[in-house]
């Protein structure tokens, strides 16, 4: 099954900012759009953004627009998650997934069926 690893999470006071990483091989990495998730104690997974698998399109969910950046190194086999100005709300385990099906239509970049998982990093923003 395949496999990505998340990392850069940790405590941060409101305000700050944080980046995560999310690593795999290069031969998923290169080749599936990548999605941020996230999911906060006693609340549904949230999706947060998309890259497509060259890097050229992105999107993002309204909780993350203006303050989140999602970007992705080919060279490095990764994908990064900016995230600034984090505030209370944005505590959770965030995730990295595959999208298995993904589309750009009149210039909108949609990706659904996340199919393979990392294991999450915890998000803690607090005082």
């Amino acid at each position: 099954q395949v496999q990505l690893m998340e990392s850069g999470g940790g405590l941060v006071q409101p305000g700050g900012s944080l980046r995560l990483s999310c690593s795999a091989s290069s031969a998923i990495m290169n080749n599936y759009a990548i999605v941020w998730l996230r999911q906060a104690p006693g609340k549904e997974r949230e999706v947060i953004s998309c890259i497509s698998d060259e890097g050229s399109s992105t999107k993002y969910e309204n909780s993350a627009k203006g303050r989140f950046t999602t970007t992705r190194d080919r060279a490095k086999n990764a994908v990064y998650l900016q995230m600034n100005s984090l505030q209370p709300e944005d505590t959770a385990v965030y995730y990295c997934a595959t999208a298995g099906y993904v589309s750009f239509l009149g210039g909108i970049l949609t990706c659904r069926d996340f199919d393979s998982w990392g294991q999450g990093t915890q998000v803690t923003v607090s005082s």
